[in-house]
């Protein structure tokens, strides 16, 4: 997992080589402006999810891994808290290839903040609750195949 301010986004070009056509877009892009929807940059390689949530409890945050895809996840109107814990502390749980997730039941075992101008990056071994907020928020999440 990584926790950074968007400012430094680009000194982790080098962990991936689709990042930095995801930080381009990032870039270059009026977040604010996008709509709830799915853009497709690269067919099955790499996509932006355009997320408008409402409030949500830590409770309410269901932890998440996904198998195929790094998540990219950028606040856009309001800060998160977001939960993690590493997927080896995590039971098993029903991977569903469709929609390439794990949900697991239960709480994170540790919460970070992430505001507007932050982004997070959230590989296969990172287990992760987003969307804790008591207000909602607009955020997008870049989905990059590993």
């Amino acid at each position: 997992m990584v926790l950074d301010n968007l400012k430094n986004m680009r000194d982790y070009e080098s962990l991936h080589p689709l990042f930095a056509k995801a930080f381009d877009y990032i870039e270059q892009t009026d977040l604010a402006a996008l709509e709830p929807s799915k853009i497709v940059l690269i067919e099955d390689e790499l996509f932006v999810n355009v997320c408008q949530w409402g409030p949500k409890t830590k409770e309410e945050a269901k932890l998440e891994t996904h198998n195929e895809y790094i998540d990219i996840h950028v606040p856009i109107t309001n800060g998160e808290v977001m939960g993690y814990t590493q997927r080896a502390d995590l039971p098993e749980a029903e991977y569903d290839a469709a929609v390439d997730m794990t949900l697991y039941d239960g709480l994170a075992t540790d919460y970070i903040t992430v505001k507007p101008g932050m982004f997070t990056l959230f590989f296969p071994e990172d287990g992760h609750a987003p969307g804790v907020t008591p207000v909602g928020l607009k955020k997008i999440i870049v989905k990059v195949k590993k």
